[in-house]
Formats: structure tokens, C-alpha cells, sequence
């Protein structure tokens, strides 16, 4: 356990410590936030507010790994699937800086890198594993396996995992530290997890998960380490935030978040654990369905759904702790469901 600990505080000191050295680079190249213009009237004073502060989520989350890890394939295919989808997301961020507007990488170059990321966690993923261990198989997963195969078809749930994950937590980040907060309480319950499954191998229960031994435990450290730096980070982030994650953070985070439920097995718990990001995107979809099907008409004020509490009176702060509190509701039932199943695998 030390080293989970350890992973979190160090991946956590990087981003307290350095983000105000970021803060002032980005401020001098005048690397600022574009607000929507149809965003909450709010949200104008924003503007300008130094963007990409998700380099130092990614930053502290490998430099935390590569100290406490014994870096095992599984490690390193989730770690990679973080640093693909933080590029992919820098890129976006750097159109919209350069180019001054509130749209940066076209969305069909976004899937296209979303699509070479989910090939090739699938080829990885699915191939290589540490000595004595499975390879992820291509079967739909909730605890555990559930004995659907995919075959072929496995690259696509993986590229609806990593695309709907990663836009997801982008979506969500609108106010400040929503995302990030949220975040660290869903890898909180994924550090459990992954930390559960080291403790009890397949080897000595074999009623126990499929996935354990080394790789969860390096699960169990990455996710301590992502829960690390969204703290440190948070530090910053706060209302009224010094810094923005962008879409290098959200998109790495989402990406790394399918990722590590992917390779736990866990892909439909995330659902769950996730439910404020899964809350967040069905708005949007919901938004967008209703207004295009009736030739106008809103569900919502505005969409995701937290602008709709804004623009009905409820402040900034107040609609982000509320939605905290949601979203550890749905981590609570998540995790309730993961240990309740585990407790009846426990031999008697």
C-alpha cells in the first residue's frame, strides 16, 4: 500500500508545487481560456484564464508511476492510453489558443485519434500480459468477465469506452474544480478496487476476479497517482480558479478512467462510478436529440447540465458542490455493489 500512498503524494506535490510555475509561463504567452459566447454571462470574466493546466495532471501521474511501479504491461497500457489521450487533447487546446476561438481540433481529427488510441489499446491490451497472468479478454465486463465475446468487434466497445469517457469528463468540466474533483473521487474507488484484487489472486481463491496480482497492484498505483495530482491540482482549480485542466486534462483523465475499468474488468461498473459524467454527457445528447426532433425546443436552459442550475439561479460554487455530493453518491453505490459481490466470492 505504501506505494500507492506514495504514488499519490508524489504525483500530488508535482501538481501543488509546479502549477504556479505553469500558471506564469502560460500567462506570459497569453495562453488563455476562449469562452463560449453563449455560455453563462458569468463565466466572461474567465476569459484569459491560463489553460492546459492538465500537463501537470498527466506529468505527476507518469513521474509518480515510473517511481513505484515495477512497470508491467498492463501498467504501461493504461499509463499510455492517458498520455495518447492528453496529446490529443493538447492539440485541441493549442488550436484554440492560437486561433483565438472556442473550437480547436476538427471533430473528425479528434476520432480519428480517438479511433488509433482504442486500436491500439486493443492490440496491446489484448496480447500482452505479465508472466502468469491473462490478457484482456474481448468479453463485456461488469465484475468480472460475463462470458460475452466480442471477437473482433471488442476494438469498438473499446472505442465507445475511450471516446464516450473521455468527452464525458470534458463535457463535465465547465465549472471550477467540478471535474477534477469529481475525479479524484472515482479513482478513490478504483484505487479500492484494483487494491482489492492484488490482496486476494486468483491463485489462492479462484472464485476471486480474474485480474490481480502485479498488474492490479499497478492499477491500484496509477489510480492513486491520478487521484494525486486531481488534488494537487484542485489546489488551483478552486472557484475561482487560477487554472484550467483543458482538454488536455479532461481528455486524459476520461481515457485514463475507461482505460483502468477496461483493464479491471469493471467496464459497466463504471457506469455507475462514473454516473455524474455519464449524467452530464446524457444531458448534452438529450439537448441536442430534443432540439433537433422538434425544430427548437430545450429540455434544459443550457446543456451540460450544471449551466442549466446556473442560468436558474443557483451560484458557481453551489451547483458544484451539490454535484460533488451527487457524484459521490453514484461512487458509494458503485463501490457498494463491487464489495457486496466480493464479499460473496469469499470461500466459506
Amino acid at each position: 500500500m505504501y506505494r500507492v500512498l506514495g504514488a499519490a503524494l508524489v504525483a500530488g506535490a508535482i501538481c501543488v508545487l509546479l502549477t504556479p510555475l505553469l500558471i506564469r509561463f502560460l500567462r506570459k504567452r497569453e495562453y488563455g481560456q476562449v469562452v463560449r459566447e453563449d455560455g453563462p454571462h458569468a463565466h466572461f470574466v474567465k476569459k484569459g484564464t491560463p489553460t492546459m493546466g492538465g500537463i501537470l495532471i498527466v506529468l505527476g501521474t507518469v513521474v509518480a508511476y515510473m517511481a513505484f511501479s515495477k512497470w508491467t504491461p498492463e501498467g504501461l497500457i493504461v499509463l499510455g492510453t492517458m498520455v495518447a489521450c492528453g496529446l490529443l487533447g493538447f492539440a485541441d487546446d493549442f488550436i484554440q489558443i492560437r486561433k483565438k476561438r472556442s473550437l480547436g481540433l476538427k471533430a473528425r481529427y479528434k476520432v480519428i485519434g480517438q479511433v488509433a488510441i482504442a486500436l491500439a489499446f486493443t492490440l496491446l491490451a489484448t496480447r500482452l500480459a505479465s508472466p502468469g497472468h491473462p490478457a484482456l479478454p474481448k468479453q463485456f465486463s461488469f465484475l468480472g468477465g460475463t462470458a460475452v465475446s466480442l471477437g473482433v468487434f471488442f476494438f469498438i466497445w473499446v472505442f465507445i469506452m475511450i471516446i464516450g469517457s473521455s468527452n464525458a469528463v470534458n463535457l463535465t468540466d465547465g465549472l471550477d474544480g467540478l471535474a477534477s474533483g469529481s475525479m479524484v473521487m472515482v479513482m478513490a474507488a478504483y484505487l479500492l478496487i484494483a487494491f482489492t484484487m492484488f490482496r486476494h489472486p486468483l491463485s489462492q481463491h479462484p472464485r476471486f476476479y480474474p485480474f490481480s496480482g502485479a498488474p492490479a497492484l499497478d492499477i491500484a498505483i496509477i489510480s492513486g497517482a491520478v487521484l494525486g495530482a486531481c488534488v494537487g491540482f484542485l489546489w488551483w482549480n478552486a472557484a475561482p480558479a487560477k487554472i484550467f485542466m483543458g482538454d488536455t486534462g479532461s481528455l486524459a483523465l476520461g481515457g485514463v478512467m475507461a482505460a483502468i475499468a477496461l483493464m479491471t474488468r469493471t467496464q459497466l461498473l463504471l457506469l455507475i462510478l462514473g454516473g455524474l459524467f455519464v449524467l452530464e454527457a446524457l444531458s448534452v445528447a438529450i439537448q441536442v436529440g430534443v432540439f433537433k426532433m422538434t425544430g427548437g425546443k430545450r429540455v434544459f436552459r443550457m446543456a451540460p447540465i450544471h449551466h442549466h442550475f446556473e442560468l436558474g439561479g443557483w451560484s458557481e460554487f453551489t451547483v458544484m458542490v451539490r454535484l460533488w455530493i451527487l457524484c459521490g453518491f453514484f461512487v458509494l453505490v458503485g463501490f457498494a455493489i463491487f464489495y457486496v459481490d466480493f464479499v460473496g466470492r469469499v470461500p466459506s
